[in-house]
């Protein structure tokens, strides 16, 4: 029987040095690619694999590594174009372990192909029923023995016969994903650095034609100083803009590090080819006819992609408005836009392209700067989660501001989200629907829980463009403030009141405002400002200058910075932000000079409206509180058996869908996970039982002696309920509090129905009271993953959607958050007239139900309906969970891969 090709272990991969290669399982017809790589490598790399000179693979030889059956015996190979330039296999050697090895070009050694090429091996092992590696190694080769040990696998060595014996257990450990995150940040920050820092630049499609796509951006790039050549390509004119053209990229004398491609999209694959030949580092796609044109252009799209990876070359674009970088050492506009801000503290990123020139247009206005800007356009490979990978190590780059349609990666955003929230903020506006481009009702996320997954990692959320650079231009040049409370200096009362209100509707403490009056100069101001930030019960102050007779700008702006920047240095400094005669932006008296013409920190940013700059400040404050608590990870629970739970939920699905005969079971992620399987209802109770959770029980009953004898079971005094869940929001469901056998019958001679119906009713013990009724449930969303949601029972808080969302797993502290986040929770606390009740233990069941979600792929929903908040305990009075096989791994599993 021939092996399966498994083609969901083929990957798109970034290397250590910000290149591209692609891995995929070898196959007989690699024969002669394998004899070629083979021919080019040196005696010493043949030496360490084969532990002796061996000049040439034997026919029989390159027959066993080329024919494989993907399950005992496993090759994976990278390749750069249709070359190969390494292999790693796997034997298996006993029940548990296999033998591994690998062979890596010298060319191409020293770049993280090894690294990547064990990470993806040991995932294909692991869902293979293999536990552990073991290699033989020569003492010499130095390399291999420092590859195993730096994995972050527990690892083992012996020595025996010369040879050192290396034994990698391949159960994840915290320090294997802390090195495959490691890695994976270097190599797509180094990837991205150089498209943003290249030494040199072609125009390929640069034309004579004025207004022309390739021209403009040639002409911008020599108006912009680039530090670096620029090459004109067309295939006909010699020169274009009075500097000299080449027919090709490959006829270009000096290197080339960056191609602006400007062709039409139907020329746009042999310019990759010849990109690639040349080496060619990145390119650039301003061309349209892709995507954005229907199913043609998006298949040319993703040929497009998948030949740039193939060759080593990322892709900013198609259809983009292109790159910049303002740093004076390289001064890039590779842009379609004539205007490019200047020097400055923010990184921007738009998938727009033709949203583009005007934001940098309107960045400019404000004076605000950048340090670097990417126009995204289809977002064909370079996305939003590589330039966050950037910016984190770009020291110019303060803050990080995005324009968003979607997400290609959803899960993986929010991580690297986390993460860099805790030192630079990141602000979002996020248009569209949802992450995948589909309307929020088709995935079953509305447009709150996205807020609430961005709040959870601490992005700053904005809801259109002109609050994206007010909150932008906020934390670019002021400290971040330690709380809510806030002064007021103002000229106008009227102003003053409109910035209290403001202050007060977006949850700001505002102080009494500081009316100075109309006629207030800039001592007034000084004096006043001072003493407000000196006051122990400020953490903000935004001032308000709105003379009714213009004149003394200029001095009371000195002394608003001169005030702001000597603020005692023994403690954080409080920001300040003004609204400066109605300037919007960086006002030019408001600036503190950087040295090279932008504003530095310490500028005060303007605000055309008052109510404009508490939003602003609003966005920070709460930006600044999540900044404020400690990192956690999820918290060790007790009670939890992982494994019990996954037999439970593979049998079930095996049950379901039984195996093909002589078929192995299939293993999350593996060949038999390529199309989603249908839903299959599973025991909640015994699932939840895994987890440390208990569900009331309840009987099923069919008569009301059933129903009496059932209550004496369970105990009295018991609800009778109509079983169906869907039913529980009809009126009239239920008969609570029912403490005898003839209640009990009365109940079910109410509830039963007329004659002929078939209505299934419960039995339940009834629950102690007082108790707040909840609702806790989990969707396994095609786009972020497991995602754990909380609500109110009450008919109000469903019927208004009261709910919040977090991503699983929880810490403490998320499913704390999570409580807190609906509108409805001082019910909760013990206000209006509620008892308070163990909100510790309905926290320590979100925790334990987001480690479920996490940990089950498999599970597609989960409700807990309803969860009864006692003053002492929670009660799960009905639990629902459905199954669906995954269609694959999810986004953000698995060994590092693009996409």
């Amino acid at each position: 029987m021939e092996a399966q090709y498994p083609a969901h272990w083929e990957a798109d991969v970034v290397l250590a040095d910000g290149g591209t290669a692609h891995v995929r399982p070898i196959r007989p017809a690699d024969a002669d690619r394998l004899r070629s790589f083979y021919s080019r490598l040196s005696d010493e790399s043949i030496y360490f694999r084969f532990f002796g000179p061996r000049p040439r693979l034997s026919d029989k030889e390159v027959e066993r590594f080329t024919n494989v059956d993907y399950v005992n015996r496993v090759a994976l190979i990278a390749t750069l174009g249709a070359e190969m330039v390494a292999v790693i296999r796997y034997d298996r050697v006993e029940p548990g372990e296999a033998e591994v090895a690998f062979l890596v070009e010298d060319a191409h050694q020293g770049r993280g192909v090894a690294s990547i090429l064990l990470e993806h091996l040991a995932a294909t092992a692991r869902e293979r029923g293999i536990e552990r590696f073991v290699a033989d190694v020569l003492p010499a080769n130095m390399r291999m023995m420092g590859l195993l040990r730096q994995a972050g696998y527990t690892a083992q060595s012996s020595f025996e016969d010369g040879v050192v014996r290396m034994t990698l257990d391949l159960t994840p450990t915290e320090t294997s994903a802390e090195v495959t995150t490691s890695r994976e940040h270097r190599a797509e920050a180094r990837s991205i650095a150089r498209l943003l820092a290249p030494g040199s630049v072609a125009v390929i499609g640069a034309s004579r034609e004025p207004g022309g796509v390739g021209q403009t951006v040639l002409r911008n790039l020599l108006a912009a100083d680039f530090t670096g050549p620029v090459y004109p390509v067309h295939r006909e004119v010699r020169a274009v803009a009075g500097v000299r053209a080449y027919p090709s990229v490959t006829a270009i004398d000096g290197e080339v590090d960056l191609a602006v491609v400007a062709v039409p999209a139907e020329s746009v694959r042999g310019v990759v080819e010849e990109c690639a030949e040349k080496g060619v580092h990145g390119l650039v796609v301003v061309s349209s006819g892709f995507g954005e044109t229907g199913a043609e252009g998006r298949a040319r799209q993703d040929e497009l992609a998948r030949i740039a990876r193939a060759h080593g070359l990322r892709v900013v674009g198609p259809n983009c408005l292109g790159i910049a970088n303002t740093d004076p050492a390289i001064k890039l506009n590779a842009t379609l836009a004539a205007t490019v801000p200047g020097r400055g503290r923010v990184g921007f990123f738009s998938q727009s392209g033709a949203l583009g020139t005007a934001l940098l247009q309107r960045v400019a206005q404000r004076g605000m700067g950048i340090s670097a800007f990417v126009s995204a356009g289809n977002r064909a490979d370079v996305s939003g989660n590589d330039l966050l990978q950037y910016w984190e190590e770009d020291d110019p780059t303060e803050v990080i501001l995005l324009y968003l349609e979607s997400l290609g990666n959803p899960r993986k955003f929010t991580r690297l989200a986390r993460r860099i929230a805790r030192s630079k903020p990141i602000v979002v506006v996020k248009s569209g629907g949802t992450p995948s481009g589909h309307s929020a009702e088709e995935l079953g996320l509305p447009d709150t829980a996205i807020s609430s997954l961005f709040a959870q990692a601490g992005l700053i959320r904005v809801h259109d463009l002109i609050q994206l650079f007010d909150v932008g231009q906020l934390l670019a040049y002021q400290p971040l403030p330690a709380g809510p409370r806030v002064a007021l200096v103002t000229n106008s009362d009227a102003l003053g009141l409109l910035a209290a209100d403001a202050c007060v509707a977006a949850g700001l403490e505002p102080r009494a405002p500081v009316n100075l009056g109309p006629a207030a100069g800039a001592a007034e101001f000084g004096a006043a400002l001072a003493g407000e930030l000196a006051a122990a019960e400020v953490d903000a102050a935004v001032v308000i200058y709105m003379p009714p007779i213009p004149g003394g700008a200029e001095e009371v702006a000195a002394e608003l910075l001169r005030v702001s920047g000597a603020q005692d240095q023994g403690r954080s400094a409080k920001p300040v932000l003004a609204t400066f005669e109605g300037h919007l932006g960086m006002h030019r008296h408001l600036r503190v000079a950087d040295g090279t013409g932008g504003p530095a920190r310490g500028s005060i940013p303007s605000y055309a409206a008052p109510e404009e700059a508490v939003r602003a400040l609003a966005h920070v404050v709460r930006y600044a509180t999540w900044r404020a608590r400690p990192a956690a990870a999820p918290p060790e629970l007790a009670g939890i058996d992982t494994q019990r739970a996954r037999t439970l939920v593979l049998d079930t699905l095996a049950a379901a869908a039984p195996a093909e005969p002589g078929k192995a079971p299939a293993e999350p992620g593996g060949a038999a996970f390529a199309e989603q399987g249908p839903p299959v209802r599973l025991d909640a109770a015994e699932l939840l039982s895994c987890y440390g959770l208990t569900v009331w029980p309840a009987e099923v009953v069919r008569s009301p002696d059933e129903a009496v004898r059932a209550a004496d079971r369970l105990g009295w005094p018991v609800v009778l309920k109509v079983a169906d869940p869907a039913a529980s929001r009809r009126a009239g469901t239920v008969r609570l509090g029912l403490t005898g056998p003839e209640m009990v019958r009365h109940a079910y001679a109410e509830l039963a129905g007329q004659p002929g119906e078939q209505v299934e009713l419960a039995v339940q013990r009834m629950a102690p009271q007082p108790a707040v009724p909840t609702v806790v449930g989990v969707v396994e969303d095609p786009a972020f993953g497991p995602v754990v949601s909380f609500g109110l029972g009450e008919v109000t808080a469903r019927l208004l959607l009261d709910q919040g969302f977090r991503l699983a797993p929880l810490t403490g502290e998320d499913a704390a958050a999570l409580v807190r986040s609906v509108r409805a929770a001082p019910l909760l606390f013990g206000e209006y007239g509620y008892p308070p009740v163990a909100v510790g233990a309905l926290e320590d069941l979100l925790v334990r139900v987001g480690r479920l979600a996490n940990d089950l792929p498999e599970v597609a929903r989960l409700d807990l309906d309803q969860v009864l908040v006692g003053e002492s305990d929670v009660m799960i009075l009905g639990a629902r969970a459905t199954l669906r096989t995954p269609a694959g791994p999810r986004l953000d599993g698995g060994p590092r891969r693009l996409g």
